[in-house]
């Protein structure tokens, strides 16, 4: 009975995936979808694209840039646009990243999107200044065990127009991990003032597609593709103090802001509170220290969470969340600065609340 079952659950399984890979093949080949156009707000632009794929590649094949963390695999919920026709019915993979109020608003998830029939959508219309760069890797430094600093050069154009905290989209050849082209969002840490170069610190994740690449294949000399810039995640204009929270790579934007600060002479009270495990994943603490000498009511707080005997540790220790909360007694005229893991993120948010900074007043870019 159990073994008549169990040849009852495969065979079922294997029709299924049979099944699967037929709708897969009868969609690429068989689906000849034609020429079909994107009309973009309101017939403003009007692009002609090869039908069948998903609207975020078709975009990005046009020089139509829409910001996405994860390059289209469904992941990360950025490449949101509004589709006023043509977009077919909702998919189960956008529903998780889909709010009640954003299907009324027709909101889609452009990598879901398929490109059938002719489309209408509406973006904003900034990301048409979004450019593709073509770069130079200037250098490559280890600033930890699995962070690297890439510095890349602009080619062509020469020169990026930016604002303190946004990223940038790292475009990644085809390489023996990866059978195509792929790209992911990376937070810069040149400030403004440096138009002609984009620095990023790239952590190592396991099996991390462009992670590796950079890790283990990219040098300096090589030739690399980014566009940008993106993100509403910069430093505002404003008198309240400041509160800025990160660990690991995270650091890149607060950097940005930081040098950028200095530039302009704020004197804003500033405190940034920095996250690592252990000591040998702590970083630019000889930059930070200057920076305190350089920018006026600004203090550094590095904190290990699980400092090791050899470390010899005498800061904050704990979870960054808890070094906030003891350190920071009222929030109410202050604004925050969130970069790091999602789940760290989420963290901060609570402590931020309980501190009663305002919710609309904290800012991150969660990928």
């Amino acid at each position: 009975m159990v073994i008549t079952l169990l040849i009852s659950i495969g065979i079922i399984s294997l029709l299924s995936v049979f099944l699967a890979i037929l709708m897969v093949i009868a969609d690429a080949t068989i689906g000849n979808y034609g020429t079909v156009k994107i009309s973009i707000n309101d017939g403003s632009k009007v692009l002609e694209v090869d039908g069948g794929q998903p609207l975020l590649r078709a975009l990005n094949q046009e020089g139509v840039f829409i910001p996405s963390a994860c390059g289209g695999r469904g992941s990360c919920g950025l490449c949101k646009v509004k589709v006023v026709s043509g977009g077919g019915d909702y998919l189960p993979t956008e529903l998780p990243f889909i709010s009640d109020e954003e299907r009324k608003q027709l909101i889609r998830l452009s990598c879901q999107v398929k490109v059938k029939t002719d489309v209408a959508i509406v973006i904003p219309e900034e990301l048409f200044l979004v450019k593709e760069f073509t770069t130079v890797v200037e250098s490559i430094k280890d600033l930890t065990h699995d962070i690297k600093q890439v510095t890349l050069s602009l080619k062509d154009p020469t020169e990026i127009s930016t604002k303190a905290g946004q990223y940038i989209q790292f475009v990644v050849p085809e390489y023996e991990d990866s059978d195509e082209s792929v790209y992911r969002a990376y937070s810069m840490a040149s400030p403004p003032g440096d138009s002609k170069h984009v620095e990023l610190e790239i952590r190592l994740v396991p099996n991390g597609i462009c992670t590796t690449y950079v890790h283990k294949h990219l040098k300096e000399g090589d030739e690399v593709i980014i566009n940008g810039p993106y993100g509403e995640f910069y430093l505002r204009d404003t008198e309240r103090n400041i509160i800025f929270i990160a660990g690991g790579s995270g650091m890149a934007p607060i950097k940005s802001m930081l040098l950028d600060m200095e530039k302009k002479g704020s004197t804003r009270k500033t405190t940034y509170f920095f996250g690592a495990r252990s000591k040998r994943d702590l970083f630019l603490l000889d930059e930070m220290k200057a920076l305190e000498k350089t920018i006026p009511n600004f203090t550094f707080v590095p904190a290990l969470s699980e400092p090791q005997a050899e470390d010899k540790w005498e800061g904050e220790v704990g979870l960054i969340t808890d070094v906030v909360r003891r350190m920071v007694s009222e929030g109410s005229n202050s604004e925050a600065y969130l970069c790091g893991s999602p789940g760290m993120i989420d963290a901060c948010i609570k402590v931020l609340h309980e501190l009663e900074v305002p919710p609309e007043n904290v800012f991150y870019d969660k990928f």
